[in-house]
């Protein structure tokens, strides 16, 4: 794969073969942003589960301190009071049955977390195979079904990040932009490192973080030294 002039010259600054402390590498992953917009920083977790089997899913959610440097908008399927109440706590859009043609059928896709109250799932399942696929599906795991519609909204708007496994096993999340300071791109880290630890499987065998890169967007991997976090 050829790769242009700038990601060339950033990874001159990072060495393969060395596995980095933390704070060393949020440094350095700094230094790798070269694009002409705010790159996001971006954490990839191999994990030592097989997630085939049930008892070795990871999936949850995390407030990130500072943020995610990313305005995140919130549809909200709810009624009622609910629907009242979503709207007062900053939901970008409210509604129920009738947005269900307007995603089917239209291709509506601009918002970039769902909450749903629990009496609303029936009608957000028949959207599964849409929302299911670019993981928008709302999950009690992750805190969007739920009653409590003002504190999800209030989380996902203070940066509340998913994380779950991908099929090989590794989860990808967004923890800040290149323009954070290191300070809060530590803060951001170090929270999710704690979250991912946490949600250890307690029937796995072996090594769990098997290897943490950071990198921007446009930018090089930095691998972490594991044995450190």
């Amino acid at each position: 794969m050829k790769r242009g002039k700038k990601y060339t010259e950033a990874a001159k600054n990072v060495n393969r073969a060395t596995l980095y402390d933390q704070e060393e590498a949020i440094s350095l992953v700094k230094k790798t942003a070269t694009a002409k917009f705010d790159e996001t920083v971006e954490v990839h977790i191999r994990t030592g589960c097989d997630g085939r089997h049930a008892d070795q899913q990871i999936r949850g959610a995390v407030v990130l301190p500072n943020g995610t440097g990313k305005k995140v908008r919130v549809l909200v399927f709810a009624k009622g009071a609910k629907a009242d109440e979503a709207q007062a706590a900053g939901a970008d859009y409210v509604g129920g049955q009738e947005l269900i043609p307007k995603i089917q059928n239209e291709g509506w896709l601009d918002f970039d977390v769902v909450v749903a109250t629990p009496d609303m799932m029936g009608t957000v399942g028949r959207l599964g195979r849409i929302l299911g696929p670019k993981g928008l599906m709302p999950n009690p795991k992750a805190g969007t079904v739920t009653m409590d519609v003002t504190k999800a909204i209030q989380d996902i708007k203070a940066g509340k990040i998913e994380y779950r496994l991908d099929k090989a096993n590794i989860i990808h999340v967004p923890i800040g932009k290149a323009s954070f300071t290191e300070q809060q791109l530590n803060e951001n880290f170090q929270t999710l490192i704690e979250a991912i630890d946490k949600a250890r499987p307690a029937t796995l065998k072996g090594q769990y973080l098997k290897s943490v890169v950071i990198s921007t967007t446009m930018g090089p991997g930095i691998r972490l030294n594991t044995a450190k976090l």
